[in-house]
Parts: C-alpha cells; structure tokens; sequence
C-alpha cells in the first residue's frame, strides 16, 4: 500500500508501506479521509516540534476514518464493511495513570504518527491501517467519514471542556481560532454558554468564528483596544479557552476575566513567562489539558446524534497523492481551517 511519509522537512512522500494483516483482536481498516493537524505541518515544515525530532521516515497523520475492512480473531465490536473514526490512542492499560483513570496520560502510550518515542508510531495517512479493535470506533449511518476524521481534534476540545468545568450560562473567551479554537466554540455552545467571545489575528478564520456560532470575533491585531468593552471593572469573563499559544494573547486575555476565572490552556507555542502577580491577586484557576480519553467515543456520538456539526470546519479535500499541495494549503490560515486528505 501507500503512505504519505515525511522524510525531513519539506520532505514529505508517497511511499509504499507494510500492509499487516489483523492479528487476534485487530482490525484493518481502509482509510477514507485523514485531516492535517497542527502537529502534522510541523513535522512538515520543521521536522518535529520542542525538542522531538523525526529520527526515521515517518508516515504522518492521527485523524483518520474509513472502512473496515478485515478482522482479527475475537473481534466482536466491528464486522467488515463498518465505518469507523480510528482513535490514534492506544494507552497501555497497565501502567500508574492508566489504573488511576488517566490513560492520557500513559507512561507507554503509543499516539499514531508521533516521533515522542523511538522506533517512531507510524501514522495514519495510508490506503490501509491495523489498529486494536477498541480503537475502531463505529459511526452513525447519517455521519459522513469526512465529518468522523474530526472526532480526534473535537475529542481534544470536550477534554478541555471538561477541565473548565461547567459552562452553562457563562461567559467564554477564545484565543486563537485555529481548528482547535474553532472546535471550541462548538463545545461551549453545547454547553450552554450565554456568550462567546473569539480573538484571532486574522479575519478569514474570525469569519468561520462567526459561522459556528461565537456571539463576538474580535481581530485583536486592530489595536489594544479590541476587547476594551469586556473590561469592565476587574474583567468579566468566566472562563478563558486559550488555543493560540501565544503569550501575549494569554497576557492580554488576563486583563479581560473575572476574579476566580478559570484558564485553560489548549495552545502550544513554546514556554511562556506569566504573570503570577495577577494570577494570583484575581484568585484565577489555570489549568492544563492534554489530549482525551473517554472523549473520543462521545465526540463520535454527539456528531452522529447532530448535537454538533463540524462540516463547517472542513474547508478543502485533496488526493493524498497532492500531500504536499494540501500541506501547504493547511498552513495557509487564509484560504483554510480544515484540510482533508482522501485516499
């Protein structure tokens, strides 16, 4: 079969691959659509990101959907022919966290296409792939596989979701509107919140901001003054989703919460210095969030029932075989939000 491998930076392929077939409890699935990540465009431009390194050939990609297409012996859940999201984690179950409840954070977790760990896991943009069956997750018969290849970046959002706790009548703030900023605005509305306020640089990501929902799309890039009118005595915001990474969209972001906010980091740009004075005199909650867990099988099941609509998102599909052309559209915030290879 196919891969679409990165080699080095800006050296990305189409390489011919192993196709194992499923051992017992395995299955193989023909992946249909596969959508490009942040993580994915920088193994592409950089080779890696913080201190991971591509060190071998790598075949990219971890949101995936298609058709299964064998099964292993004793697999039960799925049968050929079922159209599933692939969960990209496979947690090892035995580990401290994993018996605390916390396989996000395994001590052994294998991640589809990530370089963390050596011999690299092979990613998920292949005409074929063997997974356990437990990361095969079945979808709803009105559910598109495109909209399932969102159920990873819509699993990491309801994770972050989760940490802020509840938003049912809050008032939401979202830094950066990326894939995962964007994802965020959905979440927050599922969850009730009274309004949603979204800051970009950009006006065409703001300008799908305002199609999924957010109340506001602030472009913050005008002046220092764009969220002036929510700085009303020590701020107003309950709760702050930050997805840009950036320290001055965090620091900026500070001004505009209330005492005992909650703060939850999603974005990953490198170490931030922040500023503890005001975290600590506004008694502000900040919390981390990495990755999911039992959010991938709901993400799956919110799509299918129409709770949440994610095909706005996905603004452009190409051929694997153009990988590096729909790599390149991916990084361009201009024309894009969501680019989906098919295969």
């Amino acid at each position: 079969m196919r891969a679409v491998v990165i080699h080095a930076p800006k050296d990305l392929r189409i390489d011919s691959y192993p196709d194992a077939a499923p051992g017992p409890g395995e299955v193989r699935v023909k992946i249909a659509n596969g959508g490009i990540c942040g993580s994915d465009l920088h193994y592409y431009h950089h080779g890696g990101f913080g201190v991971v390194r591509i060190q071998q050939p790598m075949a990219l990609g971890h949101e995936i959907a298609g058709v299964v297409a064998a099964i292993g012996d004793g697999v039960t859940n799925v049968k050929p022919g079922t159209r599933v999201a692939v969960n990209p984690s496979k947690p090892c179950g035995r580990c401290l966290h994993c018996q605390e409840g916390m396989r996000n954070q395994c001590l052994d977790m294998r991640f589809l296409g990530s370089a963390m760990r050596f011999p690299h896991v092979q990613g998920g943009f292949r005409e074929f792939i063997t997974v356990d069956a437990a990361q095969a997750v079945p979808i709803a018969d009105k559910l598109s596989l495109a909209e399932a290849a969102v159920a990873e970046p819509l699993a990491v959002c309801l994770h972050a979701g989760k940490q802020a706790g509840p938003l049912l009548g809050k008032r939401v703030l979202i830094t950066g509107c990326g894939p995962i900023g964007a994802l965020m605005i959905l979440v927050s509305r599922f969850g009730g919140a009274a309004e949603i306020v979204v800051t970009d640089v950009a006006e065409a990501p703001l300008a799908v901001a305002k199609k999924l929902g957010a109340t506001y799309a602030i472009n913050v890039a005008a002046g220092a003054t764009a969220l002036d009118p929510w700085r009303t005595g020590k701020g107003v915001f309950d709760t702050l989703f930050e997805a840009s990474g950036n320290q001055a969209a965090l620091r900026t972001a500070l001004d505009v919460l209330r005492p005992r906010a909650t703060l939850v980091q999603l974005g990953l740009g490198g170490e931030m210095t922040l500023p503890i004075n005001s975290i600590v005199a506004k008694e502000l909650q900040l919390r981390g969030t990495f990755r999911f867990d039992p959010e991938f099988e709901l993400a799956v099941r919110l799509m299918g029932e129409g709770l949440i609509d994610v095909k706005p998102l996905i603004t452009a599909t190409m051929p694997f075989e153009n990988a590096v052309a729909a790599f390149e559209l991916a990084g361009d915030r201009s024309q894009s939000m969501k680019v989906q290879l098919t295969f």
